[in-house]
């Protein structure tokens, strides 16, 4: 089973590129976030035309997360347990489309778009840790209830772990993605046991995933690697290769993170 994940930064803008990649790299599920739509509107007709099932969670222009499988696509959980709700001041908190988990062939995948955080000490920061501890929490929860589960957890965590993942630390010391709390966040998944297998497979420093748009990042390979899976054991065990498809992000109308792939064993 081939499972791959990806920041698309709009389906709709994208959808002739993401239907062509799901046949050109042969992707069994593909979980997509920042689809930036409403379920309403969502395409799914050329993905269903493709023999793809699709589940998909969105309320407007902004966030989205979908789960596109050949493989089954089961027990449908828009939002996992313990997802924290956002709002602005005077507005009432609202539990935002950023996760959605389904059994996809006996594989319980989470499509997660960890909020961005915007700045240190902003009330989105708080919203982002908790979101990622309440993640932790829940899956070590699942794990505890069943320790041969088959469980990844996928997707733009919005956090680069080490100081080799940006390319240059100094310029992000004091902002978002590389603070203190948020890699101690995303660490505290292995606590339960959970493990990060593209850094197991891919370890070079510099396996960049997204590029921003402004100032020529891309041309200059000045990255960032912040799309992960975190696997349960049982899982982890039968990841045989990851791919960062690099390629993905050039060309007229490329998102700006680029997929990441998992090739399970059977």
């Amino acid at each position: 089973m081939r499972i791959a994940t990806w920041n698309i930064n709009s389906v709709r803008a994208r959808l002739d590129r993401v239907t062509a990649y799901l046949t050109e790299h042969n992707i069994d599920v593909l979980a997509l976030q920042e689809t930036k739509v409403k379920d309403g509107a969502f395409p799914a007709a050329p993905f269903e035309q493709l023999n793809y099932e699709i589940a998909y969670h969105g309320f407007n222009q902004w966030n989205g997360v979908a789960l596109i499988s050949r493989v089954g696509l089961t027990q449908v959980h828009r939002s996992f347990p313990g997802q924290p709700a956002f709002g602005k001041p005077g507005e009432t908190p609202q539990v935002e489309a950023r996760a959605i988990g389904a059994n996809c062939g006996g594989v319980h995948v989470w499509s997660l778009y960890v909020p961005h955080g915007r700045a240190l000490g902003d009330p989105h920061m708080a919203y982002k840790l908790e979101f990622l501890q309440q993640l932790a929490h829940d899956a070590a929860h699942w794990l505890t209830a069943d320790p041969t589960l088959r469980l990844a957890l996928v997707g733009d965590f919005n956090v680069a772990p080490l100081d080799t993942d940006v390319w240059d630390p100094a310029l992000f010391e004091g902002q978002t993605h590389t603070s203190a709390p948020e890699r101690a966040a995303f660490a505290a998944f292995e606590a339960s046991g959970m493990r990060e297998v593209t850094r197991e497979h891919i370890p070079a420093p510099g396996a960049y995933t997204y590029w921003d748009y402004q100032q020529l990042r891309f041309p200059k390979d000045e990255g960032m690697r912040i799309d992960f899976a975190y696997c349960s054991p049982a899982l982890a065990n039968q990841v045989r290769a990851v791919h960062i498809r690099r390629l993905e992000r050039k060309g007229k109308g490329a998102s700006d993170h680029v997929p990441v792939e998992l090739d399970i064993a059977d």
